[in-house]
Formats: C-alpha cells, structure tokens, sequence
C-alpha cells in the first residue's frame, strides 16, 4: 500500500476490517512515480511504474486474507487497480497501482518518497 491506506491513514481501516496484517514497511524498486489523485475523499495517492525517471516510494506490504481479496477489489475505485509492484528487494507482491489515465492532470509528488511526506507537506 502506498497512499491512504496506510497505517494510521484514513482508509487503514478498510484493510483492518479484512482482516490484513502488516509484513514489513519498505520502498518499492526505484522504478515508480508517485501522484496526488484529484478528485476523492479522502486524497488518494496513484503509483505508476516507469521505464526511466523512478524512485523508490515507501509502501506497506501486508498478508490479506484470500477470501477477502475480492472484496477489497470490488472498493477500489477507478483509476486504482490491484496490480503488482516490485520491491526494492526485487520480490512482487499486489498491492495498489494506477491506470495510465489517471495520472493526467495529477500532480507529481514524487520527490517526497512516499504519500506520508505528501500529507505532511500539506500540513
């Protein structure tokens, strides 16, 4: 997870009430571009992989239960999917990523590293 579904982030819970549990805090391989998605409430963060000008972005990986996969699939709203993403260790996993439409007009948060240094910069 990269963006509002962090720990401690608005949509955390939805994760919690699935019954997911935390494996590890780490960053993804830097190959990745990170954008604040306009449009939703809460915010939402969109994680793109890219074939040049990626940086590693912090994400939370976490152990969800099979049965549950496909009710979080069904919550995920356009232009976020379930996808793989490359760690910084090279293992993939599922978790969050972002439709190529979806970043237009974004913004670019790249820079920071990661959704927390975003909302952080907000406040």
């Amino acid at each position: 997870m990269a963006g509002a579904h962090l720990e401690g982030l608005p949509l955390h819970h939805e994760l919690v009430a699935r019954g997911a549990r935390l494996r590890r805090a780490t960053t993804t391989a830097p190959e990745y571009r990170l954008y604040a998605l306009g449009g939703a409430l809460p915010a939402r963060a969109g994680l793109v992989r890219v074939s040049s000008g990626g940086r590693a972005i912090e994400v939370e990986v976490y152990r969800l239960p099979r049965v549950e996969v496909g009710e979080l699939l069904a919550a995920v709203p356009p232009p976020l999917a379930l996808g793989s993403v490359r760690l910084d260790s090279g293992e993939l996993v599922h978790g969050f990523v972002c439709e190529a439409i979806g970043i237009e007009g974004a913004e670019d948060i790249t820079a920071g590293g990661g959704w927390r240094s975003y909302v952080a910069s907000l406040a």
